[in-house]
């Protein structure tokens, strides 16, 4: 257990809005999960009735996060993962798959739902040789992060470290500083690090389907609480650092064993995937 988990955990519940819907319990939602509420319910049923497909994005965006850390543990030899919007945990965690390749390896969590707090143990099972902590905080606040007594004591910043942002940072609008937030975390990290990113967009969507998507948003029926980003705009978040192939693509297309026929269509997966390296 990581040092001040228990501690934090004593006051969760007074920090758990049940009324408000929050992207880690609907995204459990989405998964299949019970850790949610009737607000978070809601709120992922009024998105799945505007995108029918937000279950299987969910699940392929998962998929990613898996192949990009059993690549990152094995073939880029990375031991150390820094995975910011954790989420609830669910089966096949950033640390179970990077310890199954490489059992040394050390994981620090981050996410600011005090749900996700209550399942800090569950995250916190690591191999003998391993090491994971949790940190209760939030991406826009990246200074607080860097400085947590519990990432100093589990990640070694003078070594390379897999910054994973999954799924997270399109829940920075522009007034949050999304870009200045992403490469304030890039600039502590050493040369030979990665960034992992999933990032929602309406690229790929149905044109039909998108501007629906608008037409509900205008009208008040739909509350947004995301801020899709073209291709284009995902990519200005890797300038100076060398994306690895094959490149931005949805996440159905990065590294995937599955044949592209046997994959959900492209309008089925609205969000963009990329590996990089800190030169």
């Amino acid at each position: 257990m990581a040092d001040g988990v228990g501690d934090e955990q004593a006051g969760w519940s007074d920090r758990i809005d049940t009324t408000a819907a929050h992207p880690a319990r609907r995204y459990n939602y989405w998964l299949g999960g019970k850790d949610n509420f009737a607000a978070d319910r809601e709120s992922g049923e009024a998105i799945a009735r505007v995108y029918p497909a937000i279950r299987t994005t969910a699940l392929e965006n998962r998929y990613f996060l898996q192949r990009a850390v059993r690549f990152l543990a094995g073939e880029a030899n990375i031991r150390q993962f820094l995975d910011i919007g954790t989420g609830i945990p669910t089966a096949n965690n950033t640390h179970e798959v990077a310890q199954s390749v490489a059992p040394d390896s050390r994981i620090v969590y981050v996410d600011n739902d005090p749900i996700v707090l209550t399942h800090a143990r569950a995250l916190l099972t690591s191999t003998p040789e391993g090491k994971t902590a949790y940190i209760d905080a939030d991406l826009r606040d990246p200074g607080t992060i860097l400085a947590d007594e519990s990432l100093r004591k589990t990640l070694d910043l003078d070594q390379p470290v897999a910054l994973m942002l999954i799924a997270i940072v399109h829940f920075l609008f522009d007034e949050d500083k999304p870009y200045e937030i992403v490469r304030s975390l890039v600039d502590a990290l050493p040369s030979g690090s990665y960034v992992v990113m999933t990032h929602g967009t309406t690229d790929l969507n149905d044109p039909a389907a998108r501007d629906y998507a608008l037409r509900e948003i205008k009208a008040g029926r739909l509350k947004v609480d995301a801020m899709p980003r073209s291709r284009d705009e995902v990519a200005q978040f890797f300038t100076g650092l060398e994306i690895v192939e094959p490149g931005i693509v949805p996440v159905t297309g990065w590294r995937n064993p599955i044949p592209e026929e046997d994959r959900p269509p492209l309008v089925d997966t609205a969000m963009y995937c990329v590996v990089a390296r800190k030169p």
